[in-house]
Order: C-alpha cells, then sequence, then structure tokens
C-alpha cells in the first residue's frame, strides 16, 4: 500500500508544498491586501522564520479582512487569532500530559542519516508484558544548533508499504524542513514481521498493536529525554501504510498528539481496522487522490471518507485535500516554497494541543495561503482537482 513513486524527487519536491512562507510566520489570509505581519513589507508571503512571536497582532489584522468579511463586534464569542504552536496558551487550556517514560536506558540518539547506514541507527527495546523484549529502531532529524530553552514540536512519520526511514528522509528532504522550522522529526523503521510493515489490517491483533504504541511511546520518552519538547505539539503523519496506521495511533496514543496528517490512509473497509476514539479531538489534515485511489486491496477513497466521517462525528477539526491522480503523487507543480511538504509542517506547528475540541483556526480565517484550491476545511468540502495526471503508482 504505497505510492511507489513516492520515491521520487517529484513526488516530495511538490508535495504540500507551501507559498514562501514559513511555519510559525504570521499568517496571511487569502485575498487579503494587507501584509499581515510580514517582517520585510512585502508581500509575496515569505517572513522570517523567527516572526512568530508577532502572530497575534498580525492575525487580527489579518483575519478582519478575509476574503472580505468582519469580525462582528459585541458578541460572546472571543477573537479568533491565528495561533500557532509555542504560543502562551489561554487560561483554563487543555494541555498536553507529560510525555511517556522509558521502561529502561534511553540510548543516546544519533542525529542525521549516514547515507552508509543500513537501517535506523537509534534502538529502544520494547517490552510489553507477556511479549519477549523487540529492539526496534528508528532515525531522528533535528536542527543542527538547539537552545536548552527552545522546546521543539516533534512529528512522527510512518513510511509507506515499499519504504524505509531512509526512504522518508530523502524525499521529504526533512533535514532541510527542521532547520527552516524548527521541529524534530522522529521516523520510525517497520519490524520484519508484518506483512503489510505497520499494525492496521483487520487482521493484527490488539496485542501487536499495543507493541507497536508502545513504540511509540519510547521513541517519544526518549526524544524528550535528550532534547527540549514541546509536548504541546507533538504530531503524526503517514503515507499510504504509514497513513492507515497514523489513524490507528490516533486512537491507541492520542492523548499525547496535537494533529494527524492522513496522505492517502483512513480506517474502516474489508481490510482495514474501524477508528477507535481518540482521548484527545485533534485537528487533521485527509489528503488522498480521488474515487480512484486504489492500491493493494484498500480503496482509499473509501477509507478516507470513512476517517472523515469518524473525525467530524468525534468533533475533529478536518482540512480535507482531494487531488485526482489515484494512488499517485499529488499533482503540486504550480506551487513553490523554502521546503519540500511545507504545509504539511505547518499544518502540525498551526495546530497546537491546547485549541479547543473541534477547533482550527483555518475554519474561522480562511485556509492559508500556500495549499492548493483542492484543499477545504470540512469533510464533503473540497472541490476534486481537474487537470492531467500520469496515473496510479501503485
Amino acid at each position: 500500500m504505497s505510492w511507489s513513486s513516492f520515491a521520487s524527487p517529484r513526488l516530495v519536491a511538490t508535495l504540500l508544498i507551501g507559498a514562501g512562507v514559513a511555519a510559525c510566520s504570521p499568517y496571511v489570509a487569502p485575498g487579503t491586501e494587507t501584509e499581515a505581519g510580514s517582517t520585510d513589507g512585502s508581500t509575496d508571503g515569505s517572513t522570517d522564520a523567527s516572526s512568530d512571536t508577532e502572530t497575534s497582532d498580525a492575525s487580527s489584522d489579518a483575519g478582519s479582512e478575509t476574503d472580505g468579511e468582519t469580525e462582528t463586534s459585541g458578541t460572546t464569542e472571543e477573537p479568533v487569532d491565528a495561533v500557532v504552536c509555542g504560543d502562551d496558551p489561554p487560561e483554563g487550556a487543555e494541555l498536553a500530559p507529560a510525555l511517556p517514560t522509558y521502561g529502561g536506558a534511553c540510548p543516546t540518539i544519533e542525529v542525521g542519516w549516514d547515507p552508509e547506514w543500513s537501517a535506523a541507527p537509534n534502538v529502544v527495546t520494547v517490552m510489553v508484558d507477556g511479549d519477549d523484549p523487540q529492539d526496534r529502531t528508528f532515525a531522528v532529524i533535528a536542527p543542527e544548533q538547539i537552545d536548552d530553552n527552545e522546546p521543539l514540536p516533534v512529528i512522527f512519520m510512518w513510511h509507506w508499504l515499499g519504504g524505509s526511514a531512509e526512504d522518508f528522509i530523502d524525499r521529504s528532504e526533512v533535514e532541510l524542513a527542521v532547520e527552516v522550522h524548527r521541529f524534530i522529526a522522529v521516523i520510525p523503521e517497520a519490524a520484519d514481521d508484518l506483512i503489510f510493515r505497520w499494525p492496521y489490517t483487520a487482521l493484527d491483533t490488539p496485542e501487536r498493536m499495543e507493541v507497536e504504541f508502545q513504540f511509540f511511546d519510547d521513541m517519544l520518552a526518549c526524544v524528550g529525554e535528550q532534547f527540549p519538547v514541546d509536548e504541546n505539539c507533538v504530531s503524526s503523519t503517514g503515507v499510504s501504510a504509514g497513513a492507515l496506521w497514523t489513524a490507528q495511533l490516533a486512537g491507541g496514543r492520542g492523548e499525547h498528539l496535537s494533529s494527524i496528517i492522513s496522505l492517502s490512509g483512513g480506517v474502516g473497509g474489508d481490510a482495514v481496522k474501524p477508528w477507535t476514539p481518540s482521548a484527545h479531538k485533534m485537528p487533521a489534515l485527509v489528503l488522498w487522490g480521488g474515487p480512484d485511489d486504489f492500491c493493494v486491496a484498500v480503496d482509499f477513497d473509501e477509507t478516507s471518507r470513512n476517517l472523515e466521517a469518524a473525525l467530524e462525528a468525534d468533533d475533529h477539526a478536518i482540512l480535507e485535500c482531494i487531488h485526482n491522480c489515484e494512488h499517485a503523487t499529488p499533482p503540486f507543480d504550480d506551487i513553490v516554497g523554502p521546503t519540500v511538504f511545507d504545509p504539511m509542517w505547518r499544518f502540525m506547528l498551526d495546530h497546537p494541543y491546547w485549541l479547543r475540541d473541534g477547533e482550527s483556526w483555518y475554519e474561522d480565517l480562511g485556509v492559508p495561503m500556500g495549499y492548493p484550491s483542492w484543499c477545504a476545511m470540512g469533510a464533503g468540502n473540497a472541490q476534486i482537482r481537474e487537470g492531467a495526471c500520469d496515473g496510479s503508482e501503485c
């Protein structure tokens, strides 16, 4: 269940690329004529990534002109601001719990990737009651210089069926992204005991799923032991098989997740486990290739819509994106940005844990510049892309 050419430079060089707006920069509303807090006075969407301290003031101006609408004064509703990870939560907001703890001695985490490595360099021993201990490996990509007083968001990146941690690192250009957007990426390596790499199928046992949940806990615990981590900004994303697993992780460990991003994934159908309600209401970006997105016995149009229906029923905010290129490279040829996957990183950074249930400021202020026109807030609201495609890459 993978995009075979997700391994191609074109996929990640075009997938969800932003319009030059750093993920933590002030919000720029679609159709807004203001400079929306641009640090250099320009209106091309470029800002200094360090300008997130100006977000509140800039977003208030931007939001007042979104699509020609103005905020209604004198109501009981609080003003809507563009908020990002690292902003101060409002008084009384629900904050993320403490990070998990590891049962042993965490490894000294090796950061980055050496092409000479045959496997991800970091090892944790996963121990679940009744099961034999399992050594599991993962990679960590982080900024080269991190201040002790700089808590960084964390995103878990689960690879596709035919991929690996190394593939996801290479194709996403995440080593550049962590420097531009200031976050830590954790890229797990699948075990070799499952045909479909991650335990999301209808045949996978709860016990096997618990091993993977514990693997997540152990990685997060050890990353948090070595790095300053923003526990209010921990996200999970995946592609195809990895996206199917991300939906299961949201149910099993949602109390630690501030958002999820599903790229041709989902839940339900004949082959995939159903949705399990999450302990935390988190915004979700759900992207897939339209009605013909099908690969290896999984109808990704069905599973993606199933995921949206479950998220909607449980009061999670949804950003829906639908291209028309089946199980293949999303066509983002007309979008440019400072890093690959720019809006994906931005979606994570724009949705801290403490947002109210069902809330995304995208809903009120509009989807920011840099997302394709075939993305919209809410299940069933995106207009499927029209145009040529290269065909399925399953």
